[in-house]
């Protein structure tokens, strides 16, 4: 190709730029005008609330805990590629016709739910996707730019925050409006030209004075007016996602889908849309313009602040008051398979733990032994330190062979586990931290865990048998989930007694049989309040009321492990009830 004698620019001369996303803000005959309105910001919370967050945190991230349930992430969908301004020529022909290639569409963002994933720590807080290619000479268009998938944890809530909210991050048109802020009415139309056009070298001026060229600025304008009442009619329903049931392509679900075809692989839900591709000078061309020497650049993607709240996904939920035992009665139920920390204090768990339970049909379930104990953490480390010491494990396995060998036996499913053929129903048990009086009101670990059992098919309240007074203790659980959120308490199903071991007494002869008697009438008076003041209303398919139901109370010990069978026989009624009844709505 030859470059015309009378422009003279370098071989293969294509003018690119960078991408960018036009608003709406007002200079004198370059476009419409709006100006964000500006809204006051609430008070900021005070300095103790403040150093109470950050500690409770803290607190939380603990002993290697990465557990995250809520956080805030802004996103930004991809900017498109400018547009290209060049013209053809060959040998022969040094005037050749516009040549300029369009660019490449920006990435658009969706947001899908895994059930890989269990916490929202590998969820980024700030989120862009890849930008379009630009165009280029020879009539090449720019790449578009692959879309960016957000994968999130079942059961997380996603919610758009409101323009008030001093969380939210500007969009692209708040964030030009603020960059033009102090400049001369001149300058704000040189900037807002300039990241709008793309010219020939050194024809910026004469275009400019061009009626082509301001006809063609006209009809952006327009269609950046068009774009902009589609995204604030969009704007009057904010995003709200409920993201409980794993996405699946529609082919997946079609059984007399066509073979040889590629299948669609699901991508979720649409949250920002990236920006279109600038247009290049060919798109110009008309019989009063034969050699255009402009090009659009590419749009600029969405922005958009999204609210993450993770509602774990369990069938059971464990409710009680610090140092109750729930975390030693989930290793119990797991035969110790679900590693809770336990020990002698209060809030030894500050993160929701889910565990599998998996029951045979003769109502024994994977790990149950009874008498097995369940011993405090502490304790059960100092074992394997004595172990350790003594040498009866040097042929053990270390920690990372004992990673790959259960992946290996994750992927390839293998048959050696001697309760697959027995097991023939399964659900879940969340572990919550401890409910402490006021928690409604977001004291002690507050909302952040009392949100994870919203979900739950059923809720076990759990209590200390030991204590003075356990009936107290349901009290404060149900007044302070019926706080939490209305109806909550209704989800109920069971009493566990727990520590009924202590009740026992050491005594013996006449002094055991006043212990044993002792907590005999303990818990004939925990059953009698949980008769009369702990009955929850029942429902029927409508959701109407139709009665009420007792909750059943069950005197256990998880840290030996004595009756539990009866506790898993019950939960799998609760479940059976609750999944047949959620199927049947």
């Amino acid at each position: 190709m030859r470059c015309s004698s009378l422009l003279r620019p370098p071989r293969n001369l294509a003018a690119h730029a960078f991408s960018a996303r036009c608003c709406m803000s007002t200079v004198a005959d370059a476009g419409p005008s709006s100006a964000p309105a500006l809204t006051e910001k609430p008070p900021r919370p005070s300095e103790d609330e403040l150093r109470r967050r950050r500690r409770t945190e803290w607190k939380r991230r603990q002993n290697g805990q990465t557990f995250l349930d809520h956080t805030v992430i802004h996103v930004r969908a991809g900017n498109g590629g400018d547009g290209c301004v060049a013209f053809h020529r060959e040998l022969f022909k040094p005037y050749g016709p516009p040549s300029g290639g369009n660019g490449g569409r920006g990435g658009d963002v969706y947001i899908m739910p895994t059930p890989h994933l269990t916490t929202l720590s590998s969820v980024p807080t700030r989120i862009r996707a890849q930008n379009g290619g630009t165009g280029q000479g020879t009539w090449q268009n720019g790449r578009n730019a692959p879309p960016l998938v957000i994968k999130v944890p079942l059961g997380t809530i996603v919610r758009e925050l409101a323009p008030d909210d001093p969380r939210r991050s500007k969009d692209e048109y708040e964030a030009e409006y603020e960059a033009l802020q102090g400049l001369s009415p001149q300058e704000r139309r040189a900037k807002m030209r300039e990241k709008r056009w793309v010219h020939y070298p050194e024809y910026a001026d004469d275009n400019a004075q061009r009626e082509d060229f301001k006809h063609a600025e006209r009809v952006l304008f327009a269609a950046e007016r068009e774009r902009r009442r589609t995204r604030r009619l969009r704007a009057e329903n904010p995003i709200f996602l409920d993201l409980d049931k794993p996405e699946e392509a529609a082919e997946a679900a079609d059984p007399n889908a066509p073979l040889g075809h590629r299948r669609a692989e699901p991508m979720g839900h649409l949250i920002a849309q990236g920006g279109a591709g600038g247009l290049g000078n060919p798109a110009f061309l008309s019989p009063t313009n034969r050699s255009p020497k402009w090009a659009t650049r590419g749009a600029e993607g969405e922005r958009i602040s999204l609210a993450l709240e993770l509602k774990l996904l369990a069938d059971v939920g464990l409710v009680g008051m610090p140092n109750a035992g729930k975390s030693t009665l989930l290793r119990a139920l797991t035969g110790g398979r679900a590693r809770t920390e336990v020990a002698g204090y209060a809030f030894t768990t500050l993160n929701p733990i889910v565990a599998v339970v998996r029951v045979a049909e003769d109502g024994s379930f994977d790990g149950y032994a009874e008498g097995a104990v369940h011993d405090e953490t502490h304790l059960e480390e100092a074992h394997e330190r004595e172990l350790l010491d003594s040498g009866a494990l040097a042929d053990a396995l270390t920690r990372n062979q004992r990673r790959a060998l259960e992946a290996r036996d994750r992927e390839e499913e293998l048959d050696d586990d001697p309760f697959a053929a027995l097991e023939a129903f399964r659900f879940t048990v969340a572990d919550n931290p401890g409910l402490i009086e006021r928690a409604s009101a977001n004291v002690g670990l507050g909302h952040s865990f009392l949100r994870s059992m919203e979900r739950s098919l059923a809720l076990v309240y759990v209590v200390d048998l030991s204590a003075p007074a356990p009936w107290d203790e349901l009290r404060v659980l149900r007044d302070e989930l019926e706080e939490y959120k209305p109806g909550m308490s209704a989800k109920a199903r069971m009493v566990v007694a727990n520590k009924a071991d202590l009740l026992a007494g050491t005594g013996t002869g006449q002094e055991g049989a006043e212990e044993i008697a002792e907590a005999k009438a303990k818990l004939a008076r925990l059953e009698a309040f949980v008769a009369e003041e702990m009955r929850v209303p029942v429902e029927d398919a409508q959701g109407m009321i139709v009665g009420e139901r007792p909750l059943d109370v069950v005197p256990v010990s998880a840290k030996y492990s004595m009756n539990l069978r009866k506790v898993v026989r019950l939960m799998r009624t609760y479940v059976e009830e609750a999944r047949e009844k959620k199927a049947a709505s």
